[in-house]
């Protein structure tokens, strides 16, 4: 697919304003720019994606391919995304969709059958080669950094991998948009879980997965039964809204114990902790310490933390050195470096 020596990028293509401005700002650079849409679910939101994607790439007139991804997202992020809750944990799916989707599927096709030379998207981060070594650093919009949901790729995928808007603010990214009368000039900001769209909620969509299943709120230290709930899997840690329980003060979810369906509640200071562990580890690049000091979130929309990590078989013990809200097993636990920020890794927190 080569012509002329000139390189080609392919762009996954949602549609939507990020990936729209990628494709543009590449072809701006001279590559040969195809788009590449994943077939993420068979709804007709799912089909407005794709068709919103095709508008994009005939406004650029650049070509435009369509990857049916439908059976590998059911199983690696829809029952994932159910499981998760199923079992008492809050799931992070866009990071699965990185790993299996967009950096699985469709990177895959790109490079392999389209003969792509590097794969873009729209995310809001900076990829280096430091001696030898691909790291990924914070975009120049701190609002939008987006290391956080990157941290299942590695050194195969980085290689191959651009980030053309790392250098934009967003106003910047939507100034283009418009400058350039491309389709999705206009639009919103996607919503977080692509496969449950409005009026549903996630809430609604796991009501209807699992049904009503009655357990109890217990007070954390007392052990009181304060009230009943339909089900475990409509609560996350930390949580304080839409619990539904009246008391003499704010009511906190601090565990959750989906074996015996109970929803623990406590104060916000019983929601602090400093010790965690995370498994199913994944480094951006090898390490060479099993032990060492870092900045950590727990979770994307929190400032990172200094802690120490402790790598020890296939899991990681992570200990803040200031308590911490909201431990989420389920969550992202991941690792930036101290002195600049570069992403290292992370695991899911259990």
């Amino acid at each position: 697919m080569e012509v002329n020596n000139q390189k080609i990028a392919a762009v996954a293509l949602s549609g939507g304003v990020d990936s729209s401005v990628t494709a543009l700002l590449l072809q701006q650079k001279g590559y040969k720019v195809i788009g590449v849409t994943g077939k993420m679910v068979n709804t007709p939101a799912a089909d407005i994606v794709c068709q919103n994607a095709k508008n994009v790439a005939d406004k650029l007139g650049i070509e435009h391919y369509i990857v049916d991804v439908t059976e590998k997202f059911q199983k690696e992020i829809i029952e994932y995304f159910e499981n998760s809750y199923k079992n008492g944990q809050t799931p992070n799916p866009c990071i699965m969709c990185n790993q299996f989707i967009k950096w699985g599927e469709i990177f895959d096709y790109a490079i392999n059958e389209l003969g792509a030379d590097i794969f873009a998207t729209g995310h809001y981060a900076d990829i280096r080669l430091v001696d030898g070594v691909y790291k990924l650093y914070p975009a120049k919009d701190e609002h939008k950094d987006q290391l956080y949901f990157l941290y299942r790729l590695g050194q195969k995928q980085l290689s191959k991998t651009v980030f053309p808007l790392y250098e934009y603010e967003k106003s910047q990214v939507r100034q283009m948009a418009y400058d350039f009368d491309l389709p999705p000039k206009s639009s919103k900001e996607s919503q977080d879980i692509c496969f449950i769209q409005k009026p549903d909620t996630t809430k609604s969509y796991l009501k209807d997965k699992f049904g009503d299943q009655k357990g109890d709120f217990i007070e954390i230290p007392t052990g009181k039964k304060l009230g009943t709930h339909t089900g475990h899997y409509q609560y996350t840690i930390g949580q304080r809204k839409g619990i539904g329980i009246a008391a003499p003060y704010p009511l906190y979810v601090i565990n959750i114990d989906s074996e015996k369906n109970i929803v623990y509640l406590g104060k916000r200071e019983d929601d602090f902790r400093t010790k965690l562990a995370i498994e199913d580890l994944n480094f951006s690049y090898p390490i060479g310490s099993e032990k060492f000091d870092a900045m950590v979130k727990i979770r994307y929309n929190m400032p990172a933390k200094k802690a120490q990590v402790e790598i020890i078989d296939d899991k990681a013990e992570i200990t803040f050195y200031e308590p911490v809200n909201s431990i989420t097993p389920g969550q992202a636990g991941v690792i930036y470096d101290l002195n600049d920020g570069h992403l290292i890794g992370g695991g899911k927190v259990i």
